[in-house]
Parts: structure tokens; sequence; C-alpha cells
């Protein structure tokens, strides 16, 4: 049986939830689903550019574990952009 999973700091609502490439109708894209803990580690990482220390305190998790969600969400975005799929925040 796994271990539980511990919920995380995250200081982020999105307004926006879903991002597509333009032109293309979503009954046609494919989705790539980000959890809210992934768009808040691109966040601090990324828009706030706050080490990868800072980061990890802020969503009070460990430097390896941040590391993992961020690697993640870069893996996500990267099929996205690359393959023409739409992206969606999952805000659960």
């Amino acid at each position: 049986m796994p271990r539980p999973r511990l919920n995380r700091n995250i200081d982020f609502n999105p307004n926006v939830t879903y991002f597509k490439p333009q032109g293309v109708p979503m009954r046609f894209l494919d989705i790539v689903e980000l959890t809210l803990e992934e768009a808040e580690a691109l966040r601090l990482k990324n828009a706030e550019g706050l080490s990868q220390t800072e980061c990890a305190k802020k969503m009070e998790t460990s430097q390896s574990t941040f590391q993992r969600i961020l690697s993640s969400a870069y893996n996500k975005i990267s099929d996205a952009l690359v393959n023409g799929k739409a992206i969606k925040i999952n805000n659960k």
C-alpha cells in the first residue's frame, strides 16, 4: 500500500484553467492535465524567480520532492507544446 500523499502549501488559484492551440477546436485535441501542485511549482520557480530551496520551503516540501513536481510539470508542458495538445490545470 503506497504512502498517503501529503498536502502542499499552494498560494495559487488560477483564473484560467485551459490553454489550447489557436484555431483547433477542443474536440480534436488531446488534453494534458497539470495538477495545481505542478502549476504552483512552475509559478514559484519561473514567474517568481525563486531558488529551488525557497520554492520547496514555500510549498512545505523537501527539495527533492519539489524537483520531482517541477520535472513532471515540465514534461507535461513540453508534451503539450510539441504535440499540439491542450493543457488543463486541475484545481482540485
